[in-house]
């Protein structure tokens, strides 16, 4: 299901004026790849991307096209692994932040 513009803008909104929110959205599209679900974790850091450095800036920050970016995070993306962790890499500079995965026992 597409979202719509009113739906993208309040996220962007937010996103803009609440650092925990944006974070939020960081960390939560990660654990969910981490986690298997690649469909919804790349819908996530698609709108943690859009309201926040934009696809062309990223572009320019990881020596993507905009266009290729915005194909691996849409519906059907399949990110090549180098990729992928060279735009979280950027993503967590440009936040501030460091996300770490730990490993959990059973």
């Amino acid at each position: 299901m597409a979202l719509t513009k009113d739906f993208r803008d309040t996220i962007r909104d937010r996103a803009q004026r609440e650092a925990g929110f944006r974070q939020g959205l960081l960390r939560e599209g990660l654990e969910l790849i981490c986690n298997g679900d690649f469909a919804t974790g790349r819908a996530i850091l698609r709108n943690y991307i859009n309201a926040t450095v934009g696809f062309p800036k990223l572009a320019r920050m990881t020596n993507i096209s905009s266009p290729s970016l915005q194909r691996m995070f849409g519906p059907r993306g399949n990110p090549r692994a180098e990729n992928l962790f060279g735009v979280i890499a950027q993503l967590q500079q440009q936040e501030g932040i460091n996300i770490e995965l730990r490993m959990r026992s059973h």
